[in-house]
This record gives structure tokens, C-alpha cells and sequence, in this order.
């Protein structure tokens, strides 16, 4: 294990800031690509350095991203469980701490108090904590007795006045305690890509719910509602707006395929038929095959890792592709949702925006309709506007069009039909002056001593047989097993067993459980180390052999 990390500047100076801070609270804001896993993970070296005995907890918005958040620790010798739950009893005491999401926590706040106890906690994407008001409730209910707390987020601001727990409120603004924005990434070169937003405006027809009869472009000015059903119509999968934007953000892809092979698109569709639909169109008009990734799936998370580690060119999801989902091959998107917030939107801009060392030419593109709403929100981004964490009392008002949709009866909405879209001109709005990126830039900080952090021994855990630098994976690596992995692999090899020895003993599973446990000095199955798991084997197969 590489006991010594090479930081980007900004990760550096941010942690200076966390370890010369008396304060139990600190909020790091980050834009999304930068490396805030990194930087807390490194926090946490250094807490968990001060006491070997204290537990780490990462607070992570998805289950696909506790398995993720699991591997990440394990390149510092920092071993989660991303499976934990309060039935399991114990942590196993070859484990450093857990990873669990907010709505677990919302579930098991008791337990985690007492798990979380003089601990260090991460949370990532903070702003979850008030999705829900009995989220930010359980969150501070499961994690005020810790030591520690450390909050990260690339998109921290929200569109209700729910506070969130643990965050310093100044004037209702919430205040971070270190910043690292979009522009200063794209100024430090290297860290972040520049997006283009190009943008369709068309013209579209549709039926309100009374029948009438409505026509307009994007440029028309519409009050709320019928430029919500304006954009319906612009995306439908019935006309034609849709498919020449499609067609635009193939032949974009194509062309960074050819430098970059393994370049990707994602396609954020509105619901799940919308998504279907969508891959219909790419299939049988342009003859691309999608991956479709639906919230309702039990297989997401794994056709995700799939999809980033494979090579395939289209991904379509609904909603399942948000922060710290890292699929660093997404070059090209099309944003086909009729979701229009500022936080959502942000989201998705933030999952094209990771840099891939080694490729010269970074620049991303999300295909956007030339919606007003939109086409402010890429402005703000592209203008590098710094974004304040302000509880805004008019953001109250702002919904997004799947909560517009709902208004009214079943029968009146049944009555909106989008009649056709046809697009017309596009427009590209680019994040970064186009002169200004030097793909020939060479990172000069690489030699850079002042960067290079020495990492403190990582605690030592019960069962560990092997040095403290074969604990983890190589930095970056991801060849290794985390630890929860390994124990699955060996309770999946005990159970095997097991039924060997209940056939041959006559006995009942319970009874064979019962005796390997006593002879391997196993209590409970999922607090069990590696140490004992390969003990409980090695005594399975003794037994199996006579």
C-alpha cells in the first residue's frame, strides 16, 4: 500500500483547511469530476489515524454507490461494508465502518447512533438530508454523537427551505467551509472538461386538457404550464423534434469516437416508456444499440458498472444516472427529460464533466432543447456563475414538470396530445471559450513536492494476518477484492459445504451451521472476519474429507 498520496491542489489546500479546523462540522463544495471522494477519503486516513479504535461511516444518495464508495476505501486501506444493515448485529471487527444511504438511515436511526458514536461520518452529497423531512430528522437523530463530520457535495443548493442537518446557516445561506466551483476547476486545467450546450429550437403543436389548440417555437414567450407542455411535445417520441437532435448527438459521438474509441452517450429520458421509446428510435431508424438503465430494475447499479467499464456508445436512463456516478467515457449527452430544476439539471451536466488522463481533446456535449429554462440553466453554468447555497423562498415555486403533470384530474390530463414538433435552428453555448483550451497544456504541478501527502498508518483491524501494505488495492486499481467482497466468496464456498456435509451427516443445516460456527469460534455469521470465515472453511473441508 502506497503510503503517500499526490493531491490536486485544491484537495490539498481543503484538507488543510478540515485539519486545522476545532469544529466537529465541515462542508466541502466541490463541482462534480473533481475528486471529493479523494479528499474525504484522505480526511479520513487522518481521523482514523488519531484513533484506531474510532469507525468510519460514509452516508452515500444510492445503493449503486455504496458498493462504489466500498472499493474507492479500499485503495486506503480503509475497509467498508457496503451491505451493512441494523439486522446484521455487530460490525466485524476486520472492518473499519460501513457505507449506507440516506433513506437506510431514515429506517435505522437508532441503530446507527449507536454504530456512529465518536465516529467519523461522511456524507456524500449532502443536500440529500432534506429530500425528505423525515430524512433530515433521522440524519441527525443517527449521527450527532459522532466525533466528526464531514460533508461533501457538488450540487448543494435546493429548491425548498428544508435546512439540512449539520450545515451552517448564515441569513438562511448556507456557508461551506472550503469551495472549489466549476470555473476555478476549468481555470486549473486538468481537473474538469469544458461542456458545449448545443442548443434545438423548433416548432411545436399540441392540445391542452379543454381541446384548444396551441403552436408555438421556443422563443415564444409561455406561462408555466404551457411551455411545460410545450417541452412534452418537443420530446415526444412521436414527432420529429426528438429524432433530429438524436441524429445530431450520433454524428457528434461518432466523430469523438474516432480519437476516443471508447466514448460514450447518455440519453436522460422522462419516464420509463419515454426511455423505451427512445431506444426504439435508435434502433430502428439509426441502427444504435442502447442500454437502458430503469429505476425500477434490481440490476441497475451492476448494468451502470457494466456500461463504464465496457465499450458500447449509448446510454439511456431514467433518473439513475446522478451524482457520483462515475463514468468518465460520457462525452456526449441529450437532455430529453421534462425535469427543468436547476438542481437536476446540474446533475446531469455534472456527468460529463470528468477528466480522462490521456485523451487530448476533453470536451463534452449535452444536446439541450432550447427551452428558456434550460437554456438559462447552461448559460449560468457556461458563465461560470457562482452559485450560492441560499434557502431561496421563491424556489418554493419551482417544480419540476413531473410534479406539473400530476396537477388536475386523470381524465383532463388524458386530454393533452402533443400534435407534432419539428426542430430548426441549433445554437451552441460552450463553457469554456473555445481559444482558450490548449489541449497541448502540460500539467506542470506533477513534480510538485508541496502536493504530495504522507499518509499516516491506516488502523489496524482483528483478523489481519498480512502486512498493513497489502490491506488495500493499488491506488486507482480495481483488480483487488474489497474486503465484503472476499467474505462473500467465502461464505458462498462455506455454504457449498454445508450442503456437502448435510447430505453425507443426515443432519439439518441449522445443526451443521451450529457445529462449524462452535469450531471455528464463529458467533454470528455477519459479524464473522475474514480470518474466521477461512477457518470456518478450512474446517468445513476437514470434515468434508473423513
Amino acid at each position: 500500500m502506497t503510503r503517500s498520496i499526490r493531491l490536486r491542489p485544491w484537495q490539498k489546500a481543503a484538507f488543510e483547511k478540515f485539519v486545522a479546523s476545532d469544529q466537529a462540522d465541515f462542508l466541502t463544495v466541490a463541482t462534480p469530476g473533481a475528486g471529493k471522494t479523494t479528499f474525504a477519503l484522505t480526511a479520513a486516513r487522518h481521523v482514523l489515524a488519531q484513533d484506531p479504535r474510532r469507525r468510519l461511516v460514509v452516508v452515500a444518495p444510492t445503493a449503486h454507490l455504496k458498493v462504489q464508495w466500498a472499493r474507492a476505501a479500499a485503495a486506503f486501506a480503509l475497509h467498508l461494508d457496503p451491505a451493512w444493515s441494523a439486522a446484521d448485529g455487530r460490525l466485524p471487527s476486520d472492518m473499519h465502518g460501513i457505507v449506507t444511504t440516506y433513506q437506510q438511515v431514515a429506517s435505522s436511526a437508532e441503530t446507527l447512533a449507536t454504530v456512529s458514536r465518536d465516529a467519523f461520518v461522511v456524507f456524500d452529497e449532502i443536500h440529500h438530508a432534506g429530500d425528505d423531512r423525515a430524512w433530515g430528522e433521522s440524519v441527525r437523530v443517527a449521527f450527532e454523537g459522532a466525533a466528526r463530520r464531514l460533508a461533501i457535495s457538488g450540487t448543494p443548493f435546493r429548491s425548498d427551505t428544508r435546512a439540512i442537518p449539520f450545515v451552517n446557516y448564515v441569513l438562511e445561506e448556507a456557508t461551506p467551509d472550503f469551495e472549489y466551483g466549476y470555473g476555478e476547476a476549468l481555470a486549473d486545467r486538468r481537473v474538469v472538461r469544458p461542456v458545449y450546450f448545443p442548443r434545438t429550437n423548433g416548432h411545436m403543436e399540441w392540445t391542452e386538457p379543454d381541446g384548444s389548440l396551441n403552436a408555438a417555437p421556443f422563443d415564444d414567450a409561455l406561462d408555466q404550464a404551457r411551455s411545460s407542455q410545450r417541452l412534452r411535445t418537443a420530446l415526444s417520441v412521436e414527432g420529429e423534434w426528438l429524432p433530429t437532435v438524436l441524429r445530431e448527438a450520433i454524428a457528434q459521438l461518432e466523430k469523438l469516437r474516432a480519437d476516443q474509441p471508447n466514448a460514450a452517450g447518455l440519453i436522460i429520458a422522462t419516464d420509463q416508456d419515454h426511455a423505451r421509446g427512445i431506444v426504439r428510435i435508435m434502433r430502428e431508424r439509426f441502427g444504435q444499440q442502447a442500454t437502458v438503465v430503469l429505476s425500477d430494475d434490481p440490476d441497475a447499479s451492476n448494468r451502470i458498472a457494466t456500461f463504464a467499464s465496457g465499450t458500447d456508445a449509448w446510454l439511456v436512463a431514467v433518473r439513475m444516472v446522478s451524482e457520483g456516478v462515475d463514468i468518465p467515457r460520457l462525452r456526449v449527452g441529450v437532455y430529453a427529460t421534462t425535469t427543468t430544476t436547476e438542481l437536476f439539471f446540474r446533475q446531469a451536466v455534472g456527468r460529463f464533466v470528468r477528466w480522462t488522463p490521456g485523451v487530448k481533446d476533453q470536451k463534452a456535449y449535452l444536446f439541450i432543447p432550447d427551452d428558456p429554462r434550460l437554456r438559462s440553466r447552461a448559460f449560468q453554468i457556461a458563465d461560470q456563475r457562482r452559485h450560492s447555497l441560499r434557502k431561496r423562498e421563491t424556489d418554493r415555486f419551482e417544480r419540476d414538470e413531473a410534479a406539473l403533470d400530476l396537477q388536475g384530474e386523470e381524465e383532463q390530463l388524458s386530454l393533452f396530445a402533443a400534435l407534432s414538433a419539428v426542430a430548426t435552428e441549433h445554437e451552441t453555448h460552450n463553457s469554456w471559450d473555445a481559444d482558450d483550451v490548449d489541449d497541448d497544456f502540460e500539467l506542470t504541478l506533477d513534480d510538485d513536492p508541496t502536493l504530495v501527502l504522507d499518509l499516516a498508518p491506516p488502523p489496524p483491524l482483528a483478523g489481519d494476518r498480512r502486512s498493513l501494505d497489502e490491506l488495500g488495492v493499488a491506488f486507482g486499481g480495481d483488480a483487488a477484492r474489497t474486503r465484503r467482497e472476499e467474505k462473500k466468496r467465502l461464505r458462498e464456498q462455506n455454504s457449498e459445504l454445508v450442503i456437502l456435509l448435510v447430505r453425507r451427516t443426515g443432519q439439518t443445516h441449522a445443526q451443521v451451521n451450529a457445529e462449524l460456527n462452535r469450531l471455528s469460534g464463529v458467533g454470528r455469521i455477519t459479524e464473522a472476519t475474514v480470518a474466521q470465515l477461512r477457518k470456518r472453511l478450512e474446517v468445513a473441508e476437514r470434515l468434508a474429507k473423513r
